[in-house]
């Protein structure tokens, strides 16, 4: 049985997302850690659905990030790196067509998702380590990337937002 966003979105009660798709927190860890000067919980998770028609917009957290591919087409997640380098990587279950079941965003990377196929969505789930915040979370516009990584001016336009 084909299950459509839709189904995804009403079952696991999942919500809009500020950078983009949809999202519900699964777990977080009643275990805490020292990090960034307050207490963490030592991981998060979510679940995270993207539509064809949307995109995940640039952003930056403080902690690394992995990610689960659960359903749907793969993903495509877009990673500028700290050295200003950009590179892609699939989500997804096909591996001998460069696709991984789970991909890890280094902590301080910037970075953003889509769909690698239309008319489609994907399903991910999300773990952060130490735990998301929402006071660790950048939103990027495409001015302000656009200056310091004019070499990727094309994926910026795709995945930053024109203005906040």
């Amino acid at each position: 049985m084909n299950k459509d966003a839709n189904y995804y979105i009403d079952k696991l009660k999942l919500e809009r997302h500020p950078e983009g798709g949809y999202y519900k927190s699964s777990f977080t860890s009643e275990e805490e850690i020292e990090a960034f000067g307050t207490k963490r919980s030592l991981f998060t998770n979510i679940y995270f659905l993207l539509g064809s028609e949307d995109v995940s917009h640039f952003h930056r957290l403080k902690s690394d990030e992995v990610w689960y591919y659960h359903a749907g087409s793969p993903l495509l997640v877009h990673i500028i790196d700290e050295q200003g380098s950009y590179r892609e990587m699939k989500v997804g279950l096909n591996i001998e067509n460069g696709e991984m079941p789970q991909v890890i965003v280094p902590k301080n990377s910037i970075f953003g998702s889509s769909v690698i196929e239309n008319g489609t969505f994907s399903l991910v789930g999300c773990m952060v380590s130490p735990g998301f915040d929402f006071e660790d979370f950048e939103l990027f516009t495409q001015e302000e990337l656009l200056v310091p990584y004019p070499q990727h001016e094309k994926v910026i336009k795709k995945l930053a937002y024109k203005s906040l």
